[in-house]
Parts: C-alpha cells; structure tokens; sequence
C-alpha cells in the first residue's frame, strides 16, 4: 500500500490553484517544509479585533463574528505548526476565551445567534436549547488550548482546568458520544499529558476508546453511502492503542481513502447544505483542500509517503 507520487503531485497542484491561501500555506508547512509563519500570516486574516476567529474559517458557517467554533477551528492549526505562547496571535486568541466562557456552564457556546444571519449549513443553525446537541464540542479542547498555551498558576490556565474537569466529569458519565466530540476529547488528552495526573490520564483514554469503539462504524461496504464515523477518524497513527485491536479495519480504511482518491487528486465531501446552493459551492471547494490536508497528514503518519519525501 502506497501513495503514487503522481497522486501526489496532483493533489498539491491542485491545492495550489483551488484552495484558500491557508491551506496552501498548510500544506507548504507539512509536506514540503515551509516556514510556519506563513501559516499564521493567513490565519491572522480570519482573527478579530477580541482575539476570537470567523469570516468562514469554518467553511460550514460564514458569520464574521468571532465564535467559540471559529477559534476552535484556528487553535488546531496553530496546534497543528507548534506555535508558541509567545505568538500574539495564540494570547489574543486566550483573552478572547477567557472573556466567552460561560462560568455557570463551564461551557463555550458551540453555535451562536449570529450565524442565522449569514449563510450556513442548518447544523451550524441557532435555536434556543441547541447547546444540548453539543455538550463539550468544542470546549474541551478550547479548555486545553487554555492549559497549554498559559503558565500553570495563571487566571487563564486555571480557567481551563476547571472547565476540564466538568469536561471530564460528563465524559465519564457518557455512554455514547458523538464522533466530533470524542475528537476533542482525545485531543484535550494530548494537551494535559504533561499536566494531569498519570492515573486520570489512563483513565480518560480508557472511556475514550470505549466510545470510539461504539462509536465507529464497522460496515466497510457502507463507507462510501455518507458521512460516516471511520476508522481513521480516530486514530491518528500506528501506535495508536485501538491500531491493533480495529486491525483490518484501520488498513481497510487506507485502501478507502486511496480508493476515493480522483483523478484529480481530490476527495468529495459527502454532505451538502440543502440550501445557500452559491455559498455551498464556495465552502465544497474550501473542504476539499482542508480534507486533501487531513487525510495526507494520515498517509504521512502511517509512512505511506515515505518513498515520496526520500525522492
């Protein structure tokens, strides 16, 4: 199993000409080793005056307010290229969390008000209770984005461990989990392991691999029918602990994405909008180049790219 370096050549062509300049950016940083501060000069684009991210940055609404999804959205990036608690762009983005969170919820607002205004998707679409649909997506992670990027004493990093620990209190007492919050959860993990408790930390990744494996749907033929929950979107490498025991699944699901793979060098995105059909023509073509960046990013980790890059 291999990635052609023609299939490659095509998809960073094709990023080049079609994507944002964010993602172009992006890919230059992960597959052909550009600098990272051409990231953050694209990124800076979708930042607000508070700190907080919109304008599209999620391509699924289009507000150009600053949200708590929004900034979710530009904390993995920054996440993604290491940036520093030095960047101004990281502590701006921290003032405009510690000042959004809501103290009696410990939560973040997933969906706000102002995206009915703008073209969006109608899962993005605000109504009274819709929190509930939502629960920890994304404020756990945007809790961890606090204790990683503050100094352990600090007002924000204190903010974030008690937003985690509610966070962690609702993840132990869950006995199924929607895909995207399970997400958070496991990349919260990843930001506390230097911080908690190693026994919290067995803990947490226990319940989260149990519900991934309730989670994830097991039906291969049925993959290609919709949005689904794969493999893959949950395992982020091959030392990953459910590897082994998803065995051909996880290899079941490479061939997959090779499979789908255009002659182009593209993936659809299986959903639509329903509605905003012009919007939705621009935000297909900003997810393409986002999925392009994320499934590479899981050829590279599984060595598929090894032969490409020794070239």
């Amino acid at each position: 199993m291999e990635i052609a370096k023609e299939s490659f050549n095509k998809s960073s062509e094709w990023i080049k000409r079609n994507a944002r300049p964010l993602e172009a950016a992006r890919w230059g940083y992960l597959f052909e080793d550009a600098p990272s501060h051409n990231v953050i000069h694209y990124l800076s684009a979708f930042q607000n005056e508070d700190g907080g991210f919109g304008h599209g940055i999620e391509p699924d609404f289009w507000t150009p307010d600053s949200s708590p999804m929004a900034t979710w959205t530009a904390g993995q990036v920054l996440m993604e290229i290491g940036a520093g608690s030095d960047e101004k762009i990281v502590q701006s983005m921290l003032s405009y969390l510690t000042k959004t969170c809501n103290e009696s919820t410990c939560m973040w607002p997933s969906v706000l008000p102002e995206n009915n205004q703008h073209p969006h998707a109608p899962w993005w679409h605000w109504k009274e209770g819709v929190q509930d649909n939502w629960m920890f997506n994304p404020s756990a992670e945007l809790a961890g984005f606090l204790v990683h990027w503050s100094t352990d004493n600090s007002e924000k990093a204190q903010l974030g461990w008690t937003v985690i620990q509610k966070a962690i209190d609702h993840l132990m007492n869950s006995h199924e989990m929607d895909s995207h919050e399970i997400n958070n959860y496991q990349q919260l993990l990843k930001m506390i392991t230097v911080h908690a408790d190693k026994n919290l930390q067995r803990d947490v990744s226990d319940k989260i691999n149990t519900l991934i494996e309730k989670c994830v749907d097991r039906d291969v033929s049925a993959w290609s029918t919709g949005y689904k929950p794969l493999p893959l979107d949950f395992i982020d490498g091959p030392d990953h602990p459910l590897c082994e025991k998803l065995g051909d699944l996880v290899e079941q699901n490479l061939d997959f994405y090779i499979e789908q793979l255009s002659e182009e060098g593209t993936w659809g995105i299986p959903w639509e909008w329903g509605s905003y059909p012009e919007a939705f023509a621009v935000a297909r073509r900003n997810w393409i180049g986002i999925l392009l960046i994320d499934r590479y990013k899981i050829f590279k980790t599984f060595g598929l790219l090894d032969d490409i890059e020794k070239l």
